[in-house]
């Protein structure tokens, strides 16, 4: 009953109000900041009728406050300038009051502007809370929106014609060439994120703000830019984010894999696989090179390919240096460095911390256990190849599949 005795004196209070004062007082209060004047929802007559007749308005009248919020967040209004709409609209509208209204009796005019104050805290409250839900939201719809699309791009297993649609809202045109690096680091990779969005600035002050996505994916760093980077003479990809990384306080546990350049949506998973293949077998062959390119590994992917000869060339060459003392860890090792140092055995010496002797002590050894001898090529290619594949697979330190 005291409910809507109080909503007849409301009606009754705002009766004499011009509806057409309130909108002017709203497009005015708009102009002031900058904000749609429509966002005011029913807050204007919230006011007047608070002024005349001292009532708040109920929760059930200011629910449309909290619509307008949320309509404030999905329409991107900065917080600020509606909370300004929201105080220029008051100040407006108190000072255009009927006279009546602002009477000569303070008692009045004290009462009206305490029920004015209380309607203005409450209803920017519930905007700017309305606002703020709303735009977690959103952030959060556009976060799994963003996830799934990179899962799908990489996986490149989805449908082509909608995955080109829902790659023009990133700015990528999934026509042109694309090269994809990752990057990870052996511990917490829970600070990726915000990695991320580092990086993505400095990837796009370097190739431009089109064909270029920075994102996480599960422990690596997904960095996607131009295939053109050769022509256009722009910064090689893994050299950019080794640098950056380096800025950082765990510089030293990233590494960096760049697969190559590729055409079309399924160039980009290509390219993906090829940087995540390179990053395992950088991994795993422990190579030195805080960077590694898909092409420099491409003689590891074919040692790989067919395993079962792969396995068994280690097993005919390799497994007679089991029989040395020590174990075949220092003679594998010897031989790792003489062919990467193109067969040199003072360099070779230099590299292990060795004396030339020594070298040459423990390449005649192999010699004589394996009967390969490395100054005969076709022999030191097959010592060769056996090395690197004893490296893919983890020899001696693991044993070899059967």
């Amino acid at each position: 009953m005291a409910g809507r005795q109080r909503r007849g004196r409301a009606s009754q209070a705002t009766d004499g109000i011009d509806a057409e004062w309130l909108a002017e007082t709203g497009a005015a209060a708009s102009r002031d900041s900058g904000a749609p004047a429509d966002l005011l929802g029913d807050y204007l007559t919230l006011l007047a009728t608070a002024a005349i007749s001292g009532d708040r308005p109920t929760p059930q009248q200011l629910a449309s406050v909290g619509d307008c919020g949320r309509r404030a967040a999905q329409d991107g209004i900065a917080p600020g300038r509606a909370v300004n709409l929201y105080l220029s609209a008051a100040w407006r509208l108190w000072r255009g009051l009927p006279v009546v209204v602002r009477s000569s009796d303070s008692e009045v005019v004290r009462a009206a502007a305490d029920a004015v104050l209380q309607v203005i805290g409450d209803a920017v409250a519930l905007f700017v809370e309305a606002q703020q839900d709303e735009r977690r939201e959103l952030i959060r719809r556009e976060e799994s929106l963003r996830r799934e699309f990179i899962d799908d791009l990489l996986r490149g297993d989805a449908d082509v014609a909608a995955l080109v649609e829902r790659a023009e809202p990133f700015g990528l045109d999934l026509t042109r060439p694309h090269q994809l690096a990752l990057a990870m680091k052996s511990h917490d990779p829970a600070g990726n994120n915000i990695l991320a969005s580092m990086l993505e600035k400095i990837v796009v002050a370097a190739y431009g703000d089109r064909d270029v996505l920075v994102a996480t994916k599960e422990a690596f760093l997904v960095a996607l830019v131009p295939g053109e980077t050769t022509q256009q003479r722009l910064p090689d990809l893994g050299t950019l984010l080794t640098r950056e990384l380096a800025r950082g306080r765990d510089s030293g546990q990233w590494r960096v894999a760049v697969g190559r350049a590729y055409a079309g949506a399924y160039g980009i998973a290509r390219s993906y696989e090829e940087a995540r293949e390179a990053l395992e077998l950088s991994e795993r062959l422990a190579m030195p090179a805080p960077v590694v390119h898909a092409q420099d590994v491409l003689v590891y992917r074919v040692l790989g390919r067919d395993q079962s000869a792969m396995i068994d060339l280690i097993r005919s060459v390799l497994t007679p240096l089991e029989s040395a003392r020590g174990g075949p860890q220092p003679l594998l090792d010897t031989l790792h460095t003489f062919f990467a140092s193109g067969g040199v055995a003072t360099e070779t010496a230099r590299r292990l911390h060795l004396s030339v002797r020594a070298v040459t002590y423990r390449l005649d050894r192999v010699r004589e256990l394996t009967g390969y001898d490395v100054n005969v090529p076709e022999q030191a290619y097959n010592l060769q190849t056996a090395v690197l594949g004893a490296r893919l697979f983890g020899w001696p330190s693991s044993a070899l599949p059967t």
